[in-house]
């Protein structure tokens, strides 16, 4: 079993499409060419050279170095990790066709390979920092195989994704595996995704001070930086609602929202949402926010579009971005309990 690292666009654009339809796809905006009838990697080269000629030749290098592989290396049977960009998760499934060219496109879904998606969504704390570090390679698609990471995910698998012992996610070196192109072992430090694995620093140390109720209590504490007045129920039996929260001093300005907050793993379903639906109208809320950091299941988000102007859904990602936006504006005792510090980058674009 061989595992292979894909993503679905820079900003998770093509992952509802990935997961609905069970299917990877080369996601090259303008490659409608069918790779498969091209002799050798070099051809695609001077495709992409035909295609893109305002790229240079080194980023047109490391482009085919990962589309090739989705062509001639993947197979039947191997696993596939797709890093959620619109929640903080991994999602893994086992390839089930050969490589397809579509003519018809549409753009850019030329090329595709059916995937049978067996996970969920897993959180990326589940897994230490070294298979991490692999998942935040910043190619859109390329082999992981570092620290002997096709063995140890499907071990992970087969346990019902528990996180490993201390002792088996010890540090490994890569002596003895081979370095393929399209690998994520030929990756130069500058292509590792830097932003992401800070993230999963902050959600391990988020996971560890702000366990059960207390990641009500970094919720509200977002909200009043936002300028919201709130009233948090106590823990326990809540009522339908964590947070109550209203704009104005004194909160009886708008909008009036319900919150519910739910710190555990597991992804939330629709029935538990509309739950909170109910709730707020009980509560005579203008609208409602739910908090899982677990994540909420992939069809969630897409069967509320009706209630778009009722709910508004924060996964542990969302939350991170509102943490990170208002952080400043906190109180003291909560940044010591989370201290962190801005640092500026010079950002690297991907193509796909």
């Amino acid at each position: 079993m061989t595992l292979w690292l894909i993503r679905a666009g820079s900003r998770g654009e093509h992952e509802q499409k990935f997961l609905d339809e069970g299917r990877v796809y080369v996601s090259w905006h303008g490659l409608d060419v069918d790779m498969g009838a091209l002799p050798d990697r070099k051809g695609l080269i001077q495709v992409m050279e035909d295609r893109f000629p305002d790229e240079k030749a080194k980023a047109l290098v490391n482009w085919s170095s990962q589309v090739w592989p989705f062509v001639r290396d993947m197979a039947k049977g191997d696993w596939v990790v797709m890093p959620s960009k619109l929640q903080s998760g991994l999602y893994f499934g086992e390839l089930t066709s050969d490589y397809h060219f579509e003519a018809a496109g549409p753009n850019p879904y030329y090329h595709w390979r059916s995937v049978h998606w067996f996970s969920g969504l897993i959180p990326r704390t589940v897994f230490p920092q070294d298979l991490l570090y692999s998942f935040g390679a910043f190619m859109t698609i390329c082999r992981i195989q570092r620290n002997d990471a096709e063995v140890r995910v499907k071990v992970m698998a087969a346990q019902n994704w528990q996180a490993e012992s201390v002792v088996a996610s010890a540090p490994r070196t890569s002596a003895g595996l081979q370095t393929v192109a399209g690998s994520e072992d030929a990756a130069e430090p500058a292509n590792v995704n830097l932003e992401e694995l800070a993230g999963d620093q902050v959600e391990r140390l988020i996971e560890a001070r702000f366990k059960g109720h207390g990641l009500t209590e970094l919720v509200e504490a977002i909200l009043r930086a936002e300028g919201y007045t709130t009233y948090r129920s106590p823990e326990g039996a809540d009522g339908g609602a964590d947070i109550l929260a209203g704009g104005g001093e004194l909160g009886f300005g708008t909008p009036q929202i319900c919150v519910e907050v739910k710190s555990g793993s597991d992804p939330v379903d629709r029935p538990t949402v509309d739950k909170l639906i109910g709730a707020g109208q009980k509560f005579g809320a203008e609208t409602c926010l739910f908090v899982s950091w677990g994540g909420f299941k992939s069809n969630v988000q897409k069967e509320l579009a009706r209630d778009f102007f009722r709910v508004r859904l924060w996964s542990r990602k969302d939350l991170l971005e509102n943490l990170f936006a208002h952080y400043d504006r906190l109180p003291e005792e909560i940044r010591l309990e989370l201290p962190l510090k801005r640092v500026w980058m010079v950002t690297a674009e991907q193509q796909g």
